[in-house]
């Protein structure tokens, strides 16, 4: 599965993620989803990881880096519906509330 398919735009300025992120796909995935966000305008935009089915600490990495780049000027960026394993996670790395913080705008 490439990034186009893990992660897509519904329209409204929100994204979906449906699949894995994982270190072999963080690439592909990261570099669609700035792809995205470069088209989002200033609007705040909503990534929705209800769908996120398998993913590791590369995860996280992309998610940080997303929000690094909207912070340099894109659009400000929210995640909604974190699955439980990923908030574990980001709470052991302790950078849970880094993922929870509002949106930049």
């Amino acid at each position: 599965m490439n990034g186009a398919e893990v992660l897509r735009a519904d329209g409204s300025g929100r994204f979906r993620v449906d699949g894995a992120i994982t270190i072999e796909s963080a690439p592909a995935v990261l570099a669609s989803g700035s792809a995205l966000l470069a088209t989002a305008g200033n609007a705040t935009v909503e990534v929705d990881l209800a769908g996120l089915t398998d993913f590791d600490s590369a995860a996280i990495g992309v998610f940080f880096e997303w929000q690094r780049r909207s912070a340099a000027g894109g659009p400000g960026i929210r995640y909604s519906n974190l699955p439980h394993k990923l908030v574990t996670l980001a709470t052991l790395y302790g950078v849970d509330a880094l993922l929870t913080a509002p949106a930049n705008d």
